[in-house]
């Protein structure tokens, strides 16, 4: 059994950590991590919200005392409502990592669980994500369904 829990400010730093993982693992990813100096207080604040629209949940690696094994982060999101969803509120899961020697224990769906647990309770009725190949497998055994994707994006 994988026990996954909430992550604390103080988890901050490995959280950073298992990003930069999941942003390396990516084509096109900028392998800088200047931006994490920026970044760290603005998340150790979001983490010491638990009643946020954000929320990182983590297993503790079994060997490194102190270290992730696996992280999965998500937040929810407000659309005008529709038929489907008439409070309009989504959640969006980003930020799923597993350190490279913790891969293939089930510590990201065991965290991946923990957070679609957490969507319904804060009135999510839709989750969405953006899988990767290696991935999409994952998602799709935990009831998720491929989708066209129109997305398109601005810079600002």
């Amino acid at each position: 059994m994988t026990l996954v829990r909430r992550a604390l400010p103080e988890d901050a730093e490995e959280v950073l950590r298992l990003r930069q993982l999941m942003i390396d693992s990516l084509a096109r990813s900028d392998p800088s991590t200047e931006w994490q100096s920026e970044s760290l207080p603005v998340l150790r604040g979001r983490l010491a919200e638990p009643d946020g629209d954000f929320a990182a949940f983590v297993a503790d690696h079994p060997e490194r005392p102190g270290a992730l094994a696996a992280l999965v982060a998500g937040t929810l999101d407000y659309r005008i409502g529709g038929a489907g969803n008439p409070r309009g509120t989504d959640g969006y899961v980003f930020s799923v990592a597993t350190d490279p020697d913790a891969r293939r224990r089930g510590y990201a769906r065991a965290c991946m669980e923990a957070l679609l647990e957490w969507f319904p309770e804060r009135g999510a009725r839709r989750v969405r994500l953006t899988a990767s190949a290696q991935a999409e497998p994952m998602y799709v055994s935990m009831g998720f369904a491929p989708k066209p994707d129109p997305l398109l994006e601005l810079r600002l």
